[in-house]
């Protein structure tokens, strides 16, 4: 057991016995009226805590007590994005806003009841990856969105907070870290991953024809001079249409995807913000300055790596009518969180949640694409040869041997996996194998037209646009 979880287990603990104790010999200290205020609740929770201190059979660290209750508090909430932040979360918060840390690169969240799909209430609830950052070593160990993290060094996510995994995926670059992978039906893997510094990415972008493509990696405060630069770049290159990238984006910024959605829109709601605290009720609108003209046509390519920020472009663009999505349903994540520094600590709190200009909340929902791409269904017999080539690491271990494997290198492995029984399609074998290689270089490709069927979609119906 970790020292942090140790703490926490001693704190409620201490609080359970020290109620019962309270209450059976002088019940009068914890006796609760019929309508008990905030206040009274206050008053009883100090009363606790004092007790505890000056009679608990051993000496306890009052930072501890403290600790253990609000984690508590925030627990009870059964909300992944609100959560108490000790001096080290806030630290940890703190490098990641300043745009570099060390650590893996993986944007992840908490699975909730709901999210799972499974009625069992004692089923484990682990860690998700949102999406892997690209160009990180997560994202070169071959880390994708949906997997579950279900051991870090070792030890079960079930109980761990979004705080705990990240307290022990970062590290001091050069250190390793071995985080266990549960994906789909396949039998859980283990990756050692070598931390490094991560910079946390932006943009990219590149000309595909007459086309301009913009692959938006995450919304930081740069993001949108980024944007503006691609914007500028494009001009230059006299583009016809315009492709947005948002897949396996997790997110980021709210200010950030305002004024890159102001980009596009010359008038109307780009998402607004309603909770119960009314200063918290925000209508973000768009102005007259546009960046690229209406008669612009333009896509936005989102997965279910596609979250919260990324949900607010594609919402914003398809609700207005601005573009078409292309792809597959987005995450799911409408809620706007705040965080407050609080003693040497602070918290982070859901305090709204986000709508597009329609209406609409898509929390654990999504964006729907209004034209879905997605691989062809595998059979069984497909998902079993799916499944070997991720236990037995045949793609990896085949470009880390061949970094750069010509043709017939190629060639020779799919036909060598055929003769050991896997039942794949040569086109799919042969995505597997150039996704791996963009993992593990340094420099990948902005795009990959080749084995890539929504931007090859996205093509298309800019071309018939544009005639």
């Amino acid at each position: 057991m970790r020292k942090k979880d140790r703490y926490i287990w001693l704190a409620s603990g201490i609080f359970a016995f020290a109620i019962l104790f309270t209450v059976a010999i002088v019940p009068t200290v914890l006796a609760q009226p019929e309508n008990t205020d905030t206040e009274e609740y206050l008053q009883l929770f100090e009363e606790v805590f004092h007790y505890i201190e000056e009679n608990y059979v051993e000496e306890v660290d009052p930072q501890v007590l403290f600790e253990g209750a609000m984690q508590g508090m925030f627990d009870t909430l059964d909300d992944p994005y609100s959560y108490f932040l000790d001096e080290t979360d806030m630290d940890s918060l703190g490098l990641t806003t300043n745009g570099s840390f060390g650590g893996v690169g993986l944007t992840i969240s908490k699975q909730t009841r709901s999210s799972t799909g499974n009625g069992n209430p004692d089923a484990p609830l682990y860690i998700q990856v949102v999406s892997p950052i690209e160009d990180t070593p997560a994202y070169r160990a071959g880390i994708n969105a949906g997997d579950l993290i279900t051991e870090i060094d070792g030890e079960t996510t079930a109980d761990f907070t979004i705080d705990d995994a990240v307290e022990m995926i970062r590290g001091m670059p050069g250190t390793t870290v071995t985080l266990t992978i549960k994906r789909g039906r396949a039998k859980a893997f283990a990756v050692e991953i070598t931390r490094d510094i991560v910079e946390v990415p932006t943009v990219k972008y590149a000309m595909i024809d007459d086309i301009g493509y913009l692959k938006l990696i995450q919304f930081t405060p740069f993001t949108d001079d980024r944007v503006a630069e691609a914007i500028d770049f494009f001009y230059e290159e006299e583009f016809n249409g315009l492709i947005i990238d948002v897949r396996n984006n997790g997110g980021g910024r709210l200010s950030t995807v305002i004024e890159i959605s102001d980009m596009f829109l010359d008038d109307g709601t780009i998402v607004s913000t309603r909770s119960r605290v009314p200063r918290e009720n925000n209508v973000f609108t768009a102005d007259k300055n546009l960046l690229v003209p209406e008669s612009m046509p333009i896509t936005v390519l989102i997965n279910p790596g596609s979250a919260s920020a990324s949900e607010i472009l594609a919402g914003a663009l398809k609700d207005t009518g601005r573009a078409t999505v292309i792809g597959e349903t987005s995450y799911g994540k409408g809620s706007v969180q705040q965080v407050r520094d609080f003693g040497d600590g602070g918290f982070r709190l859901t305090t709204s949640r986000y709508y597009t200009p329609s209406g609409k909340n898509i929390d654990r929902i999504g964006i729907s694409p209004d034209i879905e791409v997605t691989e062809p269904p595998l059979t069984e017999e497909e998902e079993a040869s799916f499944d070997r080539l991720t236990e037995e690491f045949s793609i990896p271990s085949f470009v880390r041997e061949n970094p750069e494997p010509t043709e017939s290198e190629i060639n020779a492995f799919v036909e060598q996996l055929h003769k050991d029984g896997i039942v794949l399609e040569d086109r799919l074998i042969r995505r597997l194998i150039r996704n791996e290689i963009n993992r593990t270089n340094n420099n990948p490709p902005v795009y990959d037209l080749e084995y890539d069927l929504a931007l090859q979609e996205s093509i298309r119906w800019i071309k018939d646009a544009i005639e």
